[in-house]
């Protein structure tokens, strides 16, 4: 990529000048038939009455790039201050010796990776607020091993040097879900809870929703049950428990739709509830899919109201997933708040692309929950780190007796899913040193680094959580060394790096150190990465962003 690199940045501020002068689209309506299996279910169901690639142009041996700086018609601007996000303190470092357990809770959501990407191509400075770094991380791909022995989780560890401080390394942990196969995948009843009001009228709202739900239809079949809930003013129902496999009659109505009214965001999600509770599949996978720009202006819409709403149904086992769309008005914080009270995942749809990715390419992960309540302990060894910080997570963190409290509610991790968190760690040989600072009373500091009683381990990595079906509590834990650290880290490790510094650079964290986009499109460089469209799309991504900033 590096040697492409100028005339990819020319490509780019060409695209965000084009996004500066465009806002209209085009929506994808036909409906697609497909073949659906036809399975026997032994499940009980309750029914209630209630690229054009382009040849780099070569002068006198060099790419051919213009003299002057790239010219903006329009200087980039921040998004519409009627969208939404809530800030988070970022973690400092933490001392071993007297923090020892950083404890978190799983986070599978990706929602702010690809929000801050539609705000990057419409040619919009990012809100700091709007950058969580560990739903950057966990948009990409690791090839994590899957568990063995019919474990719930796989867990990978790797230790690399830090890039923008060379006396620290960075810990990379990771677990990886168990991906279940289609026979192992129970069947689903699932309410389709649409905001159908007057805001959802843009061509990347209403009309994307029902291209994205179009797209989750039809990989259904008549075991699976589906409704669909609109709500404006009022709620309204508009497909009460179809079979899945009546794909046309489901599309029919999906596209009778249309936009109109306020948001009584509250009337809608307690009828969809209802509904849930109607066609109730004991043992299956029972879900209110949310899709909205996040904009509930009418009845209980204050942000707590409706997490108590919704807290009050999940131990039902009905979860919650929620999709945005959109822009202008968008309530990300809110969103956010409402997926992981409900026990569900949160995703931004900006394309249709995204939502083939989210609804077929990985539906299992997004559908079929395998673990509730994840939670994430390391422990580390004060004789072999001397401080610590957790890169992102930042509303995820819980207290270390939390851990094995089971009434403390976590993230949930779905078929597939994997969960990467990245540590920046200062190994305790550098005991004249705080931080890389050189420390003229060292010697007078009590046990720096801390006395070594044998233990070379450089931490334990736990994971606590609960069986989806009987609410089980288990728990795994290993331990680790500088077996794992590598002077020449894996691929894995590299992309994860990069994307932990866009983040960074971006939320202009007051740990990113001597990172900018340059570094980031140098680690990316190293990365072989021809078919791997995600990372492609990252690329580009941070070239854009470095031509706005």
């Amino acid at each position: 990529m590096k040697g492409n690199r100028k005339l990819l940045a020319v490509s780019s501020a060409c695209m965000i000048m084009a996004a500066s002068f465009t806002s209209c689209g085009e929506s994808k309506n036909e409906t697609v038939s497909g073949s659906y299996k036809e399975e026997s279910s032994a499940y009980e169901y309750y029914e209630e009455s209630a690229d054009e690639e382009y040849a780099p142009e070569e002068y006198a041996g060099e790419y051919y790039a213009p003299e002057s700086d790239y010219y903006w018609e329009e200087e980039p601007e921040l998004p519409s201050s009627n969208e939404e996000y809530k800030g988070y303190a970022e973690a400092g470092f933490k001392e071993t010796k007297s923090e020892p357990l950083s404890t978190f809770s799983a986070d599978v959501d990706t929602a702010s990776y690809t929000n801050v990407r539609r705000l990057i191509e419409n040619g919009n400075l990012v809100p700091e607020d709007a950058v969580r770094i560990e739903e950057f991380i966990n948009y990409f791909d690791y090839a994590y091993p899957q568990p063995e022995d019919g474990s719930a989780f796989g867990r990978y560890v790797e230790m690399a040097d830090c890039p923008r401080n060379p006396d620290h390394k960075l810990m990379m942990v990771g677990i990886q879900g168990k991906e279940l196969q289609q026979k192992e995948t129970p069947p689903s009843n699932l309410v389709f809870l649409i905001d159908s009001s007057g805001s959802m009228n843009d061509y990347n709202k209403l009309p994307l929703v029902q291209t994205a739900f179009s797209l989750l239809a039809e990989q259904l079949d008549r075991n699976d049950r589906i409704s669909i809930v609109t709500y404006a003013g009022s709620s309204e129902i508009v497909l009460n428990g179809e079979k899945g496999s009546n794909t046309d009659e489901i599309l029919n109505e999906l596209y009778s739709i249309s936009a109109s009214g306020s948001t009584n965001g509250e009337g809608g999600i307690k009828t969809a509830y209802e509904l849930a509770e109607k066609h109730f599949i004991k043992g299956g996978n029972n879900r209110v899919i949310l899709a909205t720009d996040g904009d509930l202006n009418v009845g209980a819409s204050s942000e707590e109201e409706l997490i108590s709403l919704i807290e009050t149904k999940r131990d039902n086992g009905i979860y919650l997933s929620v999709f945005g769309f959109g822009e202008d008005n968008y309530k990300d914080a809110r969103m956010e708040a409402l997926a992981d009270n409900g026990n569900g995942n949160y995703s931004y749809i900006d394309s249709e692309e995204e939502a083939e990715r989210v609804l077929v390419t990985e539906m299992s992960g997004t559908l079929y929950t395998i673990a509730k309540d994840v939670k994430i302990q390391v422990e580390f060894n004060p004789s072999q780190v001397k401080s610590y910080r957790l890169i992102g997570y930042d509303n995820r963190l819980m207290e270390a007796e939390d851990f094995l409290d089971d009434t403390k509610d976590a993230g949930e991790v779905g078929s597939g899913h994997n969960v990467t968190a990245l540590y920046e760690v200062e190994l305790a040989d550098s005991g004249d040193t705080y931080h890389g600072v050189q420390l003229e009373f060292a010697s007078e500091h009590d046990s720096i680094p801390a006395e070594n009683n044998g233990r070379s381990e450089i931490c334990k990595l736990s994971i606590a959580y609960k069986t989806p079906v009987g609410n089980e509590n288990r728990t795994t834990s290993d331990l680790y060394g500088m077996e794992k650290y590598s002077s020449s880290p894996s691929d894995s490790m590299k992309l994860a790096q990069a994307v932990t510094e866009f983040g960074m650079v971006l939320r202009n964290s007051e740990y990113k150190g001597n990172s900018d986009f340059d570094t980031v499109l140098d680690i990316l460089d190293q990365l072989n990465v021809n078919d791997n469209d995600k990372i492609n799309e990252l690329y580009d991504l941070v070239l854009n962003a470095q031509h706005m900033y």
